[in-house]
C-alpha cells in the first residue's frame, strides 16, 4: 500500500451565461456537491453576456462526476460551457513577475502588436485585461490595457524595460512595464 498522497487533479470549465449570479452559483454548487473545490475563478462580463472560468481541483472520481453533470446544468440554466483537464502550473521560481500598463487611442491592432512583442522576447503572458471606453473630452475611442507577465530567468530587465519603451513609443502608445505587486486594500 502506498503512503504517498494521490497526485491533485484539475478541471477548467469555461462558460458564458447571461445571468453572472446564477452561473457562478450553478457552477460552484455543483463543485461543491462534487467534493471538489473552486480553486481560481475569473468572471467579466462583455455586454449582456458573462464569461466565467474556474479552476477546479478534486480527486478524480468528483472530477468526472461534475464534467458529466455540467452538460444537464448548462441546458438547465441557459448557459454554454466548455471543459478540460488540466496540471498544476509548473513552479517558476527564477521567473519575474511584471505588469505593463499601456493606453492609447483605440486601433485593432494593438492587442496583437503587444502580444507579438512579447512572443518575440520570450515572455510568458499571464493575465491580460483590455477595455474600450469613450473620452469625455473628444469623443474619441480609447484603449486601456493591463498586461501581467512572467520574464525568464536571466531577462535582462532594463534593456527588456528600454525596448518595451521604444517599442510604445514607435506605435504611439503610452505604457510602462513595471514589477508585479501584490494588490491590498
Amino acid at each position: 500500500m502506498s503512503t504517498t498522497p494521490p497526485r491533485e487533479q484539475f478541471l477548467l470549465i469555461s462558460a458564458l451565461g447571461r445571468n453572472p449570479m446564477e452561473l457562478t452559483n450553478v457552477l460552484c454548487r455543483a463543485s461543491q456537491e462534487n467534493r471538489c473545490a473552486v480553486v481560481s475563478s475569473r468572471l467579466t462580463r462583455h455586454g449582456e453576456f458573462s464569461a466565467l472560468v474556474l479552476q477546479i481541483s478534486g480527486s478524480w472520481d468528483g472530477l468526472a462526476r461534475l464534467e458529466s453533470g455540467v452538460s444537464a446544468l448548462s441546458k438547465r440554466h441557459g448557459f454554454t460551457a466548455n471543459m478540460t483537464r488540466s496540471h498544476a502550473m509548473e513552479i517558476r521560481p527564477q521567473a519575474l513577475p511584471y505588469v505593463a500598463y499601456v493606453s492609447a487611442a483605440y486601433r485593432p491592432d494593438i492587442l496583437n502588436e503587444l502580444c507579438q512583442f512579447f512572443i518575440d522576447h520570450r515572455v510568458e503572458l499571464e493575465n491580460l485585461t483590455c477595455d474600450t471606453y469613450q473620452a469625455p473630452q473628444t469623443g474619441s475611442t480609447m484603449l486601456n490595457a493591463t498586461i501581467t507577465v512572467t520574464l525568464p530567468a536571466g531577462t535582462q530587465i532594463s534593456w527588456l524595460r528600454d525596448q518595451f519603451l521604444d517599442f510604445a513609443d514607435a506605435l504611439n502608445l503610452d505604457a510602462l512595464i513595471e514589477p508585479w505587486r501584490p494588490q491590498h486594500p
